[in-house]
C-alpha cells in the first residue's frame, strides 16, 4: 500500500484545497551489488584522495563548483542553506493552458494529488473544472529542499501532478549537430508505402500491453541460477540482412506486416472496443484530460516554431 510522501494544499486564487501527495511510480529497476569474486563478500566504496591515497572522512569533505580544468570555488553549507527556497506547503497554481500545448518533453515524473482530510469539496471542485474546461494547471512548489515547476491534470477520479523540466534544461534539436537533411529526395512511391506501413500498424494505445521484456529474462536468469540450474549461453544471432535500397526496405517491412496481419480493421476496432470499455469503466461520462508521464498521458506534438522559440520540444532530456 504506497505512503503519501508530502502534505499539504493546492492553492489557486483564494481557495485552497488540502492534499497528500503519492508517486504514481513503482520502478522495476534490477539492481546488482558488486561483491568480491574470491567469497561473494559485499564490496565497500571508500572516498580517497588521490593526492596521497588516504581515506578522507566526511566531515573533511566540502562542495565545490569546477570554472575551468582543476579550478574549484568552494561554496560552505551556510552558503548553500541560504540560497534554499522558502519551504512551504502550498502548490501555487500561475497559469491554466492547453493540454496540446505542452510537450512531452518536459515532464519529469508522477505523483498523484488526493484530499487531505476536510478537502474533499474543494477538491471535487477544482477536479471537475479542470475536467469540463480541459485545462492543465502549471504550479510552483518547493519539496525536499528544491522548488519544482509541476503541471497539474485530471485523470478518472484524481488529480495528477508531473514535475516538469525547465525551458532551459531541455536541448531544442536545432543544437544538435546530425540533423536530417530537408532536402532529401523521395518519391511519391516511397511516401505512400511509408504511411502504408505507419496505417498499417497504427492501434488505440494501451500501456498494459508493452512489457519490459529484458528485466523479465534477467529475473528468470537470476531464479534459475539460484535454485542451481546450468545456465547455457545462446549463441549470438546472426545479423539480419539489410535490404538493398529504402525502396525494398519499406516494401518488405509493409509485406511482413501485412503477413502478421498488422493492424488488421478487426484487431483495431477490437482494440478501440477494448479502451473504450476501460474508459467507461474508469469514470462513464466523464471528458478524457491527460497529460504527463503518467499512465494514459497523451500530448500533441509541438509544432517547429515552438520548437524553436522554446514553447516545445523534441529534444533529449540532459
Amino acid at each position: 500500500m504506497p505512503r503519501s510522501i508530502w502534505t499539504g494544499s493546492i492553492g489557486f486564487g483564494l481557495v485552497s484545497v488540502p492534499v497528500k501527495l503519492y508517486s504514481a511510480l513503482s520502478p522495476k529497476t534490477v539492481r546488482f551489488h558488486q561483491l568480491h569474486a574470491s567469497d561473494h563478500v559485499r564490496i565497500q566504496q571508500k572516498r580517497v584522495c588521490p593526492a596521497d591515497g588516504q581515506e578522507v572522512a566526511f566531515d573533511e569533505i566540502v562542495k565545490g563548483y569546477e570554472i575551468a580544468p582543476e579550478q574549484y570555488v568552494v561554496v560552505e553549507p551556510e552558503e548553500l542553506a541560504a540560497l534554499e527556497p522558502e519551504k512551504g506547503r502550498t502548490i501555487a497554481i500561475q497559469d491554466f493552458v492547453d493540454l496540446a500545448q505542452i510537450d512531452p518533453v518536459y515532464y519529469d515524473r508522477p505523483y498523484y494529488l488526493v484530499p487531505a482530510q476536510g478537502g474533499e469539496n474543494a477538491y471535487q471542485l477544482l477536479l471537475g473544472a479542470m475536467r469540463d474546461t480541459q485545462k492543465v494547471a502549471i504550479a510552483r512548489v518547493v519539496m525536499r529542499g528544491k522548488e519544482h515547476l509541476v503541471a497539474i491534470r485530471p485523470m478518472d477520479d484524481v488529480l495528477a501532478m508531473a514535475t516538469m523540466n525547465f525551458a532551459d534544461e531541455v536541448l531544442t534539436p536545432d543544437l544538435l549537430e546530425e540533423l536530417p537533411s530537408e532536402q532529401a529526395e523521395l518519391s511519391k512511391r516511397e511516401r505512400d508505402i511509408a504511411h502504408q506501413l505507419v496505417e498499417s500498424l497504427a492501434v488505440p494505445f494501451e500501456a498494459d500491453r508493452y512489457h519490459d521484456t529484458y528485466r523479465q529474462a534477467m529475473l528468470d536468469l537470476i531464479e534459475r541460477k539460484a535454485q542451481g540450474k546450468t545456465i547455457q549461453s545462446k549463441p549470438a544471432a546472426a545479423p539480419k540482412m539489410t535490404a538493398p535500397d529504402l525502396m525494398s526496405a519499406l516494401q518488405a517491412s509493409l509485406d511482413d506486416a501485412r503477413k502478421r496481419g498488422g493492424a488488421s480493421p478487426k484487431r483495431k476496432r477490437a482494440a478501440a472496443a477494448t479502451a473504450t470499455k476501460k474508459a467507461a469503466g474508469n469514470g462513464a461520462g466523464k471528458k478524457p484530460a491527460s497529460a504527463g508521464k503518467g499512465p494514459g498521458a497523451k500530448a500533441a506534438p509541438a509544432t517547429k516554431a515552438a520548437a524553436k522559440n522554446g514553447t516545445g520540444r523534441t529534444a533529449t532530456k540532459k
